[in-house]
């Protein structure tokens, strides 16, 4: 056997992490990522001017239960309520779209733009290309999160007072314990995204248009949304992906409310489990043209 043929027999690893290195670096240099990182940290930035012109000097009612009202009207009394505020406020649009366009275009991008033949050509393989793919959207999952949590944070150290944390049970914790618990938050924020990116995985798989896939995960992001708020459909909401993404706000109680939590991480890896699959079936036997 020849050096030649023992180098092409030799069984490539399913993971590399080169290859992953090249796909994050490539990704986040898009003028197209950089945009919509630029989009996620305006929106604390807004969301803290607009409380503090509305409370003038930064006084305010106390806070009350769970939920992003809770969350706005202890803004006023300690800055760091400004980045769960903030992350109520992006998780059920502006950071899953952000996930959409990504996903969206991770495959058919590469498709329409004629380098996905190049890739495969390249010792990647199908399916260490695929979960290369998905790990770089999971990286933009949590990016996205932590830019929109830090952002919340210096704007909330710059316009409001800062101290200690009162939950959502009455309970107070120390500053230092309240960032930890926001870094939880932010951490649970980013899986619940991870659902969204496989079903924009699937559908970035199914197309050689980057605007069609980005357009039509975006478009079920919102269907699926608005179908999570009829009272008509409450059988099927609780299996639809979007149904406990706030339940984030659990990790503001003393003790922790668990349930909400695993069962949106459940569902969600549930969602990851099938669109993975379905986009890997596909990917695997597609036919790569462009």
């Amino acid at each position: 056997m020849s050096r030649a043929e023992a180098v092409v027999r030799t069984p490539r690893p399913l993971w590399s992490l080169g290859l992953l290195r090249s796909e994050i670096a490539t990704t986040f240099r898009r003028w197209r990522t950089l945009a919509l990182l630029a989009v996620l940290a305006g929106v604390p930035v807004l969301v803290g001017i607009a409380v503090r012109i509305d409370t003038g000097d930064g006084g305010g009612g106390p806070g009350g239960g769970g939920g992003g009202p809770a969350f706005l009207s202890q803004v006023t009394h300690n800055g760091l309520f400004l980045v769960f505020t903030s992350l109520a406020v992006t998780l059920p649009f502006f950071l899953p779209m952000s996930i959409g366009v990504i996903a969206g275009d991770s495959l058919a991008g590469e498709a329409h733009g004629g380098t996905l033949r190049y890739l495969l050509v390249a010792p990647a393989g199908r399916t260490r290309l695929l979960l290369v793919k998905y790990a770089t959207v999971l990286t933009f999952c949590l990016v996205g999160t932590l830019v929109v949590a830090l952002s919340a944070l210096a704007t909330g150290a710059l316009l409001f007072p800062l101290g200690e944390v009162t939950l959502l049970s009455g309970t107070s914790i120390s500053f230092g314990e309240g960032l930890l618990r926001a870094l939880a938050i932010a951490v649970a924020v980013a899986l619940s995204l991870i659902g969204v990116a496989a079903i924009g995985l699937f559908i970035s798989a199914l197309t050689t248009s980057g605007i069609a896939a980005m357009a039509s995960t975006v478009g079920l992001l919102i269907t699926v949304q608005i179908l999570d708020t009829l009272p008509q459909l409450h059988a099927i909401q609780p299996y639809l992906f979007p149904h406990y993404w706030l339940s984030f706000a659990d990790l503001l109680r003393d003790p922790v409310y668990w349930d909400q939590l695993q069962k949106n991480l459940g569902l969600q890896a549930l969602y990851a489990l099938v669109f993975g699959s379905a986009a890997w079936a596909r990917f695997t036997t597609r036919d790569i043209t462009g």
